[in-house]
């Protein structure tokens, strides 16, 4: 009787654990969501003095995912706009998770349409997973407020400076990051899509978001060497967490160092210089 032929056994698959310590890519990822991370509000306490939260769209009602008013930049008038998460359980409900509904954006775009008028700088914080994907924010036109922004920010006569201190997910982050001046902190991470959704639509396995994450080129240092970022902010050695004033005082430079940079530029000349720089992104092949 004849021997039934044999194959050699597959390879083994890399272990997820093998994998995340070959991936620093997942590894600052996974930094961004760090449970202990400074939020938006703790970066407002710590670089800005006399924060006046206001409230309200306007149109539908006040979302708590998007916090933003006047405030004082060492003794510097400047409009405050930024995506909260929330910390402990009740706080994370309250604020939807830091995924904002469309009032969100529209709130924001009252308040930056109102430092337009008093010539204010506007200085935003992102950190959200996405805008919020439910119902309800469908039914009252979430798609058309972002896009709504996107155009409202490119045509603002004062300087706009937008720091990613978490995660910048997809449009959601976005709506609110159309500035002339766009850093991330070195742990944050900007992308069109979390890793896991993308897993899970090119790999049908949520499973291999690690993969998915290195493949998007989503960290700081990615993007600053696609040039779709101004700059990195430095952050403590094990993370903002773990010295939240620090982070906070490296983050206050930056605001500074940038506000001086475009002190000089006149309405027109803002406005132009933003169009140009997101009209630059994108052109990989194309001559210079």
């Amino acid at each position: 009787m004849a021997e039934k032929p044999t194959h050699p056994p597959p390879e083994p698959e890399e272990s997820a654990a093998a994998s995340l310590l070959t991936n620093p890519t997942w590894e600052r990822v996974q930094l961004a969501r760090h449970p202990k991370r400074p939020h938006a509000l703790d970066y407002i306490s710590r670089v800005f003095t006399g924060f006046s939260e206001l409230h309200g769209d306007r149109f539908y009602g006040d979302d708590a995912a998007v916090v933003g008013g006047f405030a004082l930049l060492d003794a510097q008038p400047v409009m405050v706009i930024a995506q909260e998460k929330g910390r402990d359980t009740k706080q994370k409900l309250h604020r939807n998770f830091g995924m904002p509904k469309p009032e969100g954006y529209r709130k924001a775009m009252r308040l930056m349409r109102m430092a337009d008028k008093f010539q204010r700088p506007i200085v935003t914080f992102l950190d959200t997973m996405g805008a919020y994907p439910g119902i309800d924010a469908e039914e009252r036109g979430q798609a058309e407020a972002i896009a709504h922004n996107l155009r409202e920010m490119s045509r603002l006569g004062v300087p706009v400076i937008t720091i990613v201190i978490g995660e910048g997910g997809s449009g959601g982050a976005l709506g609110l990051g159309i500035a002339n001046r766009v850093y991330m902190l070195e742990n944050a991470y900007y992308s069109v899509i979390s890793p896991e959704s993308c897993a899970a639509i090119i790999y049908r396995d949520s499973g291999r978001a690690a993969e998915a994450a290195k493949a998007l080129r989503l960290t700081a240092l990615d993007l600053e060497g696609l040039r779709l970022i101004d700059g990195v902010v430095k952050e403590p050695a094990e993370g903002a967490h773990t010295d939240p004033d620090k982070a906070a005082e490296f983050v206050k430079q930056t605001i500074l160092k940038a506000l001086a940079e475009l002190a000089t530029l006149s309405r027109r000349e803002l406005i132009d210089e933003r169009y140009d720089k997101f009209r630059r992104m994108g052109s990989f092949f194309a001559e210079s």
